[in-house]
């Protein structure tokens, strides 16, 4: 069945709009078959963090943990990105000020075609050396060797992801903050808004006088802080926002 959605005082909004910022979580990635981590199917309802996740269960058990993440390079491997994905790398084109900042770690927003993207929690394709620190692009799925090791100096190699216990990077986190004060509108998609420090985002950019849009099957702690909140999936409302957009732009 068709999604029907009042849109109109939301293009209006977007006709007068030049800085856009954009936060992604598993939501839509969900969309694509990628499984999620948390409700009645996520991961974390059949897998312990402890043991696959932290840096104590990397130090305890590498080769334990390579498999799981080979497990899941795999999965996310097979998957393309989805109609909401292809929306948002339009958009990077089409707003003068458009910024991208993610929770997800799966690299779909990439395939799709977006550019300038904020990974808050990392990159499951890349793989940071222990030693080193030197980050490097690996999209053999399954790895060659399990788990894999540094070429230049023999060391693990671990995901380049951030791991529970673990602290974003600083860097990162400044600019996604600094990008969501600045922008005008916030669209807040496929995020369950209870994950901190990425939940305090659309707070910040409210507060700096932006409008939020959320998009979500289901209302969560941000729905009553959000000037637009839309229930659905977003490879099914972005689309249609999209649409209306172009049909106002050619009018």
């Amino acid at each position: 069945m068709a999604v029907k959605l009042e849109t109109g005082p939301l293009i209006e909004v977007l006709r007068n709009t030049s800085r856009v910022a954009v936060s992604t979580g598993s939501g839509i990635s969900a969309e694509s078959g990628i499984p999620t981590f948390r409700g009645k199917e996520g991961l974390w309802k059949k897998f312990r963090p402890e043991e696959l996740a932290t840096p104590t269960a990397f130090s305890k058990n590498p080769k334990l943990v390579w498999e799981w993440y080979d497990w899941r390079r795999g999965i996310i491997a097979q998957k393309k990105p989805n109609p909401g994905h292809k929306v948002l790398t339009e958009w990077e084109k089409n707003f003068p000020q458009f910024s991208l900042i993610t929770q997800n770690i799966d690299g779909l927003h990439q395939k799709a075609g977006s550019k300038n993207i904020l990974e808050l929690h990392g990159n499951i394709w890349k793989l940071r050396c222990i030693n080193e620190d030197i980050i490097t692009e690996n999209y053999d799925a399954p790895l060659k060797e399990i788990p894999p090791l540094c070429q230049d100096c023999g060391a693990l190699l671990r995901p380049h992801v951030v791991w529970f216990g673990e602290s974003l990077s600083s860097t990162i986190l400044q600019k996604a903050f600094l990008l969501s004060s600045q922008c005008e509108v916030m669209f807040v998609i496929g995020t369950s808004a209870v994950v901190q420090p990425a939940a305090s985002l659309p707070l910040a950019a409210a507060q700096a006088g932006a409008k939020i849009v959320e998009i979500n099957p289901d209302p969560t702690p941000l729905t009553s802080y959000s000037d637009f909140s839309f229930r659905g999936k977003a490879g099914e409302i972005l689309p249609l926002i999209d649409g209306e957009l172009k049909i106002i732009s050619r009018s």
